[in-house]
Order: C-alpha cells, then structure tokens, then sequence
C-alpha cells in the first residue's frame, strides 16, 4: 500500500512536507524496535515513555514515514495529528482491509466471567462446524494456533493485525474479551461487533475509573458502539444486573436479556447443584432444554446462560448448544481442582474481586462437609478500595483465613496486608506473606473433608514482585504440597 493511500481516511491532518512523498508502506509499528524498511511508525505516549523519542531511531531502522502529534526534526515525512492513537485505530483498520467487517466478532465484557463465557461460546461455535479465534486474558487463539498474550484486550494495530490474520485463516467467529481499560483507551476502535455481552458489574479497576459510574460508563462504550441504526447487531444482557438498565439505554441495537431471579428472554428454572455439577432447565423464547454442566455454582448458570444468549442469537440451535455446555469440563484456572487422591479439595480460582470471591466461597459453603480454608491476596498497584472488602469477605465465609500475597508489585507486601486486616472485625485468619508458604501451610494443615479455596491467580504461571517476575503457579505449589504430605 503506497502512503497516500494509507493516509485517505485521515480527514484532518498537517502534513509537516509541504509536498508529501509517496513511498511504499510494508507495516505499520507503534514499537520502534520492530520498525524496519517501509514501516510506518506510530508515536504513542505511553504512561512512561513518549513515542515522539524514539522517531530518530525508527526513521534510522528504516521508517518511511511518521505519524506524530507534533512536528519533528527527522527526513522522512511527518505526518501530524490531533491524537495519534486515534488516528493509529483508524490507520489499522484500512491498512489491514477492515478484518472484522469479514468474520462474526462477540465481545465480552464485564467485571467477572468475561474468559468462561468466551470460552464455553468457542466450545458451542467449534462443535457446530465454526472456526473460531479467541482474544482474551490467558492467551489469544486463531485457530488452533495459540500465542501468549500482554492485556486482556490489546492496543488497536496489534488487535487489527490479529484479526486480519484470522480472517486468513478462514476463521468464523472471533470471541474477545473486552475489558474496561480497553474500551476507555480506544483500543477496541474500528471494531465492527456483531453481539456484545454484559455479564455483571461489581467494584473493581477503582484505582483507575476512580467511581463505579465512570466504570459503569466504560463498559457501557462496548454498547453504545454497536451503531445508532437498526441492524443484525445484538446486545446480550444480565437482566439480574441492575446495570443492564444503562447498557440498554446506551444501544440502538436489539436487546436479548438472561438472568434467573426475574423476567428475561432466557432463564434457567429448577436449578440443582451439587458437588460434581449443576443441572437447570433453560427456557429459550418458550423453548425449554434440561441442561447438565459439569460446572459448579449460581456463577456457573450465569455464565453458562450468557454463553447460550450469545450462541442462539448467532444462529446455533438450542439442541447444539445443550450438547456441547454438557461436555465442557471445566476453564483452566476458574473452579479447578487440584487432585492427587487426598481426602480433603483445593480449588484454584481467579478470583480476584469481592464478588467472585463471594461467588466462589457461597457456592463451596453450600455443599462443604467440613472446614473451609480460604487462601486471599490483594494485588499491588491496584485498586486498594476491595482489599478490606475481600479480606472481610474471607472471614465472613471461611473457617480459616489465610492473608497473603498476590501479586504486590512494586507495593510492600505488608501495606497490601495492613490494608485487608482492615476490614476484619471477626473471624479467623492468619497473615503468611509468602504465598507458596500459605498454600503449604494450609494443606499440611487440611484434614479429610475439608476444602481449601486459594483464589487470585488462577490460571497464572507467574508472580511479579517489585524487581522481578518468577514462575508461579497455583496449581503446581498446591499438587507439589499435597504431594510432599502424603509421600512423607
């Protein structure tokens, strides 16, 4: 693509040449060490670095032109906008030939449930003959090729060149997770949704949003970016949630509600619950399936019936569907148990909110036997407002409740600590600030029947302290401990 060309969407632009050149266009970066002859470089400022310093190292990697918000002192052209990460979406976009104009793309957004969700829809879109992408918080997906990933949803030119590589593969259905941070800082611009799904909104990312209107605001952009004409395009929502009023305010589009406790399009009835599963009835528009999932607890049946909204409204039969939640076994590092024949659960799970821990301990209270352990850390840098929310949460539902750490970053992982003790005014807990001590300390301690919960990271492989990253995982600490008790 020659450079004119490139810039033709640009409605408003200051061309620092007064005759602007003409080269050819390979790539387009906003990273300067990936520049390479015929790149087109981006200057972003970021919260730490300025893009618009690395120009002179860009043009010298062989940049043909520069997209910058103010004029520099390089020889290639320049071209000057108002906000180059806007004009960097747009640019994407047409440079990689509007990719998700050619493929069905779902978002999903929300406070918790947007990875189970996109993964039980992948599940119900592959088993009806779909070929499917996934963008999301453990790792993206075309096809069956799967890479790490950075953001739960990435900047605008990586998530662009994303797309158009699934639309080379002949993929289907896109499933993306949306997040807050995403749609606030543009990057999900030039997105051409075709069904957006709410699952919840409970308090979190308040270091960043600040209120719970202006977090309510940002998921509600996924919403209102759907279009202001009637079209094909569905807005999926969790009638449960009082901020679906807002969401469907916020959209022209048609409107498909799922809940439980009241009036929706879809529901789940008669809903039994027991250790090793859930069974509902799920009444589709009068259309009524007996649905056995191997998930556990309310959670589950909430995203399960977010999964269903999105899957019908796509065309998937109710019969497809039913088949396919069924043979779901589980998300990895969401309910997952650790099992090495010991006479006592540990379950790992993500949660890392005051609602998803609420979630995961009601639901284990309901069919526990014996004592509850509940292992709960706070990450650093982050929202301070839910640690005290959290901690209290634990002691409320928990025998036992082990404080320790998350993931603190450059946070002292006492503060973190002080600041969840807070919000204790009963129960039991222990502060042990080294994780992997916790877990083991928890395990040795378990007696047949208990249940251990260790909840914050999940899936997560890693733990990032103040000067470094490690290997860490949940699982592997937990199944190492178990292993060591019995062995010994």
């Amino acid at each position: 693509m020659k450079l004119q060309e490139l810039l033709v969407p640009l409605k408003f632009q200051y061309n620092q040449d007064q005759v602007l050149a003409n080269p050819t266009v390979t790539s387009l970066e906003m990273d300067s060490r990936n520049v390479k002859n015929g790149t087109v470089f981006f200057c972003i400022k970021g919260y730490t670095v300025d893009g618009h310093d690395f120009a002179k190292q860009a043009e010298g990697q062989g940049a043909v032109a520069i997209i910058a918000e103010r004029p520099l002192s390089v020889s290639v052209p320049v071209i000057v906008v108002p906000d180059t990460k806007r004009a960097m979406a747009k640019l994407a976009c047409h440079f990689y030939d509007y990719p998700t104009e050619k493929l069905q793309l779902i978002g999903v957004t929300g406070t918790n449930g947007k990875t189970t969700v996109t993964h039980l829809i992948e599940k119900i879109m592959q088993d009806a003959n779909r070929k499917t992408g996934l963008i999301g918080t453990m790792y993206t997906k075309v096809g069956k090729t799967q890479y790490e990933t950075k953001n739960t949803t990435p900047e605008s030119l990586p998530l662009q060149k994303l797309f158009k590589e699934m639309v080379d593969e002949k993929v289907d259905v896109s499933l993306m997770e949306v997040s807050s941070h995403a749609l606030h800082l543009g990057r999900v611009r030039g997105c051409d949704f075709d069904v957006a799904v709410f699952t919840n909104l409970s308090p979190d990312h308040l270091d960043y949003h600040k209120t719970m209107e202006s977090y309510l605001y940002a998921k509600g952009l996924l919403f209102a970016q759907l279009g202001n004409t009637y079209s094909n395009k569905v807005a999926v929502l969790n009638a449960d949630d009082a901020a679906s009023e807002e969401m469907a305010r916020l959209t022209t589009v048609d409107v498909v509600t799922y809940g439980v406790r009241g009036e929706a399009d879809i529901t789940a009835k008669n809903i039994e619950m027991t250790p090793s599963g859930t069974t509902f009835d799920v009444v589709v528009f009068g259309q009524t399936e007996r649905i056995s999932l191997q998930l556990i607890g309310m959670f589950s049946v909430y995203n399960a019936l977010a999964a269903i909204a999105a899957a019908y409204v796509s065309g998937v039969s109710l019969t497809s569907i039913k088949q396919s939640l069924e043979q779901v076994e589980g998300v990895s590092g969401r309910f997952e148990t650790v099992d090495e024949g010991q006479d006592f659960t540990v379950i790992v799970d993500y949660a890392h909110t005051a609602d998803s821990l609420e979630n995961v301990l009601t639901t284990v209270k309901e069919f526990a036997q014996a004592r509850i352990f509940a292992i709960v850390g706070c990450g650093g840098d982050r929202d301070r407002t839910k640690r005290p929310i959290m901690a209290q949460i634990a002691t409320k539902y928990a025998d036992q409740a082990i404080f320790t750490s998350d993931n603190p970053r450059s946070e002292n992982p006492e503060i973190i600590l002080e600041d969840m003790i807070a919000g204790v005014s009963s129960g039991e807990y222990e502060v042990i600030i080294d994780r992997e001590t916790a877990i083991k300390q928890a395990i040795n301690e378990a007696k047949k029947g208990d249940i251990i919960i260790i909840a914050g990271k999940g899936h997560e492989t890693y733990q990032i302290l103040k000067d470094k990253t490690i290997h860490f995982d949940d699982r592997e600490v937990a199944r190492d401990a178990i292993r060591s008790r019995f062995v010994n």
